[in-house]
C-alpha cells in the first residue's frame, strides 16, 4: 500500500540523507529521512531546500 501525504490523495516521497536516494513511503528509517515531499522532484532536491531555508532564518536572525 502506498503511504499518502497530506489529504491522502497524493504520494509522499521521502530523501535518504545516507544514500541520496528518493523512496516512495517510508521504507527507510527515521534517523536518514527527509519529508514528506509532495513529488519525487521535491523529495529529490531536499537538501537544496533545507539549505535555502538556513540560509533565510540566518539572514532573519542577523536582521534582528
Amino acid at each position: 500500500m502506498t503511504e499518502r501525504h497530506g489529504t491522502g490523495e497524493e504520494p509522499a516521497f521521502y530523501y535518504d540523507v545516507s544514500t541520496g536516494e528518493v523512496h516512495e513511503g517510508k521504507t527507510i528509517g527515521w534517523e536518514n529521512r527527509m519529508g514528506p515531499y509532495p513529488t519525487r522532484d521535491a523529495a529529490a532536491h531536499a537538501l537544496e531546500l533545507a539549505r535555502a531555508r538556513t540560509r533565510a532564518w540566518d539572514k532573519e536572525d542577523a536582521a534582528d
